[in-house]
């Protein structure tokens, strides 16, 4: 456990996000490992069945992730304030309502992932490659479902290095599994699924092991009684954050429509671009991880005066770390998207155009979604989980209209510039509403 209450805010920050750092990019690392052996084993045709896939992955993901993810602000707060009576029974109340989440999304996304595979215009062609790894995925939501609530809780308590340790653990697990599933047993995109869901098995164990050992989260009985007041208090937190994934996977959705309208080819060089999307954002992902706890922590012990010092060192960090991580792209992005396609496929030379210009477009304005995760996270660990939700809304109209509208005057080239202007829409609305929060606050004597 780690008390972000006292010391250097510059180092806490930066030290908890470390681990956090290396663990997300473990995460991506089998993300894009299962890509990789997907792309060159089974071939173009299953990579596009991947991207057809990705955004229907984040709805129904995002949907239940969002409200778990929204759980852990209170955890951070109840413990910066030393109510740890209070936070067993949080966190006895979000089990259970976490193990409801988990059937209700379970029913739900299995019942839907046809129809709107259908009305997103998915090509006949990858139609069932997507539509496997679909249901295969779906079926381990109850999995991720329980890693994202143990490794939350941990990190909340200030522990991001066990969250660490379990995904290098999961990574390495998921890509031996990959290796045997796709290219030994050729059980194709189900099997690189599949190698996903035991490996995040393991790493919610590993986590589960851990918080089983924490005293002060030993839990009763009595912590397991359902109370409707602080199960409410969780729902209000957690919606806005599932209800801000949903809208921007819905956005997503929009795009992917349209991207699909272009051709498997199309589809095949934007995926492999989306999978090393999720390498540009790691670090962003766990400075906004750092920033919630440590401002939640600081925020439920009334020391307001470190909040603002935490941004400040937050929003250096992120811009500084977002310009090294796009220097890296741009030097060595291209090489890393040939990883992605059979080089034998007829149409290498045109998804890897496709990939690399796109690529390239993302890592120059990288720093903006970094910023986007600072004040997003700063607002959340407040407890304002409200306007993240509205921003979500913002990104929506951004990428959306961009992929609507752009590509009447630009062709494919406008699709481009669809998550850019999302991001900067959103970033310049979460900056607003982060200080006028922070305004709102001070007058009513609450910060």
């Amino acid at each position: 456990m780690k008390d972000m209450t006292a010391g250097n805010p510059f180092r806490l920050i930066l030290l908890f996000a470390l681990p956090m750092m290396a663990g997300n990019l473990f995460q991506q690392l089998y993300t894009v490992v299962d890509t990789m052996i997907v792309g060159q084993g089974v071939g173009v045709g299953a990579l596009a069945s991947l991207g057809a896939a990705d955004w229907l992955v984040w709805l129904y993901y995002g949907l239940a992730m969002g409200l778990t993810q929204g759980f852990s602000i209170l955890y951070s707060q109840e413990f910066g304030a030393g109510d740890y009576a209070g936070l067993r029974r949080t966190v006895g109340n979000s089990v259970l309502l976490t193990a409801l989440i988990a059937v209700s999304f379970e029913l739900i996304g299995q019942a839907t992932v046809l129809p709107v595979l259908k009305l997103l215009d998915t090509p006949a062609e990858i139609l069932p490659g997507a539509e496997l790894y679909l249901r295969v995925i779906l079926a381990g939501l109850p999995v991720s479902l329980f890693y994202n609530l143990t490794s939350s809780l941990l990190r909340a308590l200030g522990n991001s290095r066990v969250p660490l340790y379990a995904m290098v653990t999961a990574t390495l697990l998921n890509i031996g599994l990959d290796l045997l599933f796709v290219l030994v047993f050729r059980w194709g995109i189900g099997g690189a699924a599949a190698a996903t869901i035991l490996a995040q098995a393991a790493a919610g164990t590993i986590c589960f092991l851990v918080v089983r050992k924490i005293e002060l989260l030993k839990l009763t009985k009595e912590d397991l009684r359902f109370e409707k007041t602080r199960a409410g208090k969780l729902i209000r937190i957690g919606i806005p954050l599932s209800l801000q994934n949903s809208i921007i996977a819905l956005g997503g959705m929009v795009l992917q429509r349209v991207i699909n309208g272009f051709g498997v080819v199309f589809v095949a060089g934007f995926v492999a671009t989306n999978k090393m999307y999720g390498l540009l954002e790691t670090a962003a992902i766990s400075y906004g991880y750092a920033v919630t706890t440590y401002v939640a922590q600081n925020f439920g012990a009334g020391k307001t005066e470190r909040i603002r010092k935490g941004m400040v060192s937050a929003f250096f960090m992120a811009v500084l770390t977002s310009l090294a991580v796009s220097s890296l792209m741009l030097l060595f992005g291209r090489e890393v998207l040939k990883l992605f396609i059979e080089k034998d496929a007829t149409d290498y030379d045109a998804v890897l155009g496709i990939a690399w210009q796109y690529l390239r477009i993302m890592a120059y304005c990288l720093s903006t979604l970094y910023i986007l995760y600072v004040f997003r996270s700063g607002l959340q660990g407040l407890g304002d989980t409200l306007m993240p939700m509205v921003s979500g809304i913002v990104e929506f109209l951004m990428r959306s209209g961009a992929a609507l509208v752009l590509p009447r005057f630009m062709g494919e080239q406008g699709i481009y510039y669809a998550e850019i202007l999302a991001w900067s829409g959103a970033a310049v609305f979460l900056t607003a509403a982060y200080f006028l929060r922070v305004c709102s606050m001070k007058r009513k004597g609450r910060l």
